[in-house]
């Protein structure tokens, strides 16, 4: 997940009559408020009310409807009124209504991208030195023989992961390699569509960008309106989640889960990283109207870590924006669900029992000062009961935590019986035999080129002197041929490995879809029951605390501290075990 550890449905827009009823709608007391800003709100409508109940009580507490989904309840609201959110809230209709971002703007600062965070899983870039640069390369030398490995992509040796879950060509990939017929939604910063390694793959017609970029917190916008296409992705977390679910075996790079899945990009990530509640919901419910069949999301909802009912360290605003959030979120992928999209999420990177989570010190993350620091984060001591992570600890969502290469829970990532669903392979850097920093031990995913330069990856003479970076240039060797892939690590990189095997399990078992000819379809049920029964069972370490730690030239370093509990076949640590893309068609 995000930061990362990183939105909506396609709204459905309202016939031109209904929205100038809204907007002008009798006896309106709002009227009789001093106007302020404009300012967006989600509005959640009570359970069973439709768009022709609640769109009136909208517009009486002085609201305008931009857009709405009657099946997922929601509505997205422009108000200049005040006390709007108040004025909703005693509707007999509406839940309430909460401010689209976090209360309060932020300065002009550009934030760090989630991809940055997400190269060590905890928001912590390590600095490689010289001797493990060339260790790294030494390691990432691939020769490009298939004759030595028939089959094989020219960077398969360097997914561990893949061989950790069956993804191989001896494997999955001689069984089931997923389906065009399948649907995977990425809800997440964009998908790089022109990348080599995604774009056979990559449904730009389907697709759909939710979020408009705000030159205060995502730099320079890209494009003129700043709503970028639907084949951009100006942040690489995205592509690369998109590339472990669904890369094709073409002969270049590497390979997903699901080599022959369709991909659609369902964008509610800002390019700073922010996920926001509107583009989230949007994204999630334009999945279900669209035919999606699995959506993976590797992100928390923004500004909340943790979305509390009652925290005493929250003013009244803030506990409504939270349980909104929690609400809604809820409400989506209930609708989700009941439209044959099963959801899939990652468990979060801060090393916490989820079921005890303890403290929060981060929260709200937006918005920011001029050095990028949350103005509004406070320690708040949560509780398991009525603190959530959304949408990980939404129920109906496939919770994943992450493991490295030795199969150990990763150190940065969360875990909880309650909340661990299954375990994937989600890199750790430090799981080597002297626990020292080794890059390879991280995901190898594709990565778009623009980054990869942006960031300083590669040398005046083009060459790389990034220990994370690799480049596969193809059967002709010409630079002008060349992908670019990175490793990152996160329980965002374990979610799209349980997402691809999903995929797997619809394209075996899955029926035609008599809504969408040509498709397949299966009930989100099956396909979780099917996830989950097929796992490989994993148990606890012995001793069942485990402590992490990391070797510098210098000293050790103590990184996290995490206790199983629980059987082999249902721990805090692993779920219902490591998935298993082999036992899908076999």
């Amino acid at each position: 997940m995000r930061r990362v550890i990183l939105s909506s449905a396609v709204c459905v827009s309202l016939a031109a009559a209904t929205l100038a009823a809204t907007q002008t709608a009798s006896a309106d007391p709002a009227t009789s408020v001093a106007p302020g800003e404009v300012e967006s709100y989600v509005v959640l409508y009570e359970p069973g009310a439709t768009d022709a109940l609640a769109l009136p009580s909208i517009a009486e507490a002085g609201g305008r409807v931009v857009s709405s989904s009657s099946g997922a309840g929601y509505a997205v609201v422009e108000s200049a009124v005040a006390d709007f959110a108040e004025r909703a809230a005693r509707s007999d209709v509406l839940v309430g209504a909460t401010l689209d971002r976090s209360i309060g703007t932020a300065p002009q600062v550009r934030l760090r991208s989630a991809a940055e965070d997400a190269r060590t899983g905890d928001g912590h870039v390590e600095a490689a030195t010289d001797a493990e640069r060339a260790e790294a390369a030494a390691i990432r030398d691939v020769v490009r023989d298939v004759d030595e490995a028939p089959g094989a992509e020219p960077l398969a040796a360097l997914q561990w992961d893949m061989a950790a879950i069956g993804a191989t060509p001896e494997g999955s990939y001689a069984t089931q390699r997923g389906s065009k017929q399948v649907t995977v939604g990425i809800i997440d910063t964009g998908v790089d569509g022109t990348h080599p390694d995604i774009a056979p793959n990559f449904d730009a017609e389907n697709s759909r960008n939710f979020v408009t970029d705000d030159p205060v917190v995502d730099g320079e916008c890209e494009a003129e309106d700043c709503v970028d296409p639907v084949d951009a992705d100006d942040n690489g977390h995205g592509t690369h989640v998109a590339s472990t679910i669904g890369s094709p075996a073409n002969d270049l790079g590497i390979a997903g889960v699901a080599p022959d899945v369709n991909l659609v990009n369902l964008r509610a990530g800002a390019d700073s990283g922010y996920f926001f509640l509107q583009p989230t919901l949007d994204a999630i419910t334009y999945a279900a109207d669209s035919g999606v069949d699995v959506i993976n999301m590797s992100f928390y909802v923004d500004p909340w870590m943790f979305n509390c009912a009652a925290n005493p360290a929250d003013s009244p605003a803030e506990q409504q924006q939270q349980r909104l959030t929690v609400a809604a979120v809820q409400r989506a992928i209930d609708y989700a669900r009941s439209k044959g999209v099963l959801p899939v999420a990652a468990a979060g990177n801060s090393a916490l029992d989820l079921a005890v989570p303890g403290v929060d010190t981060g929260s709200p993350n937006f918005p920011v000062d001029e050095e990028g620091n949350p103005t509004g984060a406070r320690e708040r001591t949560l509780d398991n009961a009525t603190c959530l992570t959304m949408p990980a600890e939404a129920d109906g969502v496939v919770t994943v935590t992450s493991t490295g290469p030795s199969g150990r829970k990763s150190y940065f990532s969360n875990y909880g019986t309650e909340q661990a669903d299954v375990a994937a392979p989600g890199g750790d850097t430090y799981d080597t035999p002297n626990q020292r920093l080794n890059p390879t031990g991280g995901i190898l995913a594709a990565y778009p080129e623009a980054l990869v330069r942006a960031e300083g990856s590669l040398d005046e003479d083009d060459e790389i002197i990034d220990p994370y970076v690799v480049r596969d240039c193809g059967d002709s060797g010409s630079t002008e041929d060349c992908a670019y892939f990175r490793y990152l690590q996160g329980t965002s990189m374990a979610a799209p490995h349980a997402a691809g095997v999903a995929a797997l399990i619809v394209a075996e078992h899955g029926v035609e879809d008599p809504l969408r000819p040509g498709t397949l379809t299966l009930d989100p049920a099956v396909t979780e029951s099917i996830l989950l029964r097929e796992a490989t069972d994993t148990p606890c370490p012995v001793p069942a605390e485990f402590t992490y730690r990391r070797w510098s030239a210098t000293a050790g370093e103590l990184l996290s501290t995490a206790t199983c509990t629980g059987p082999a076949d249902r721990n805090g640590f692993y779920g219902d075990g490591l998935v298993d893309a082999a036992a899908v068609g076999s």
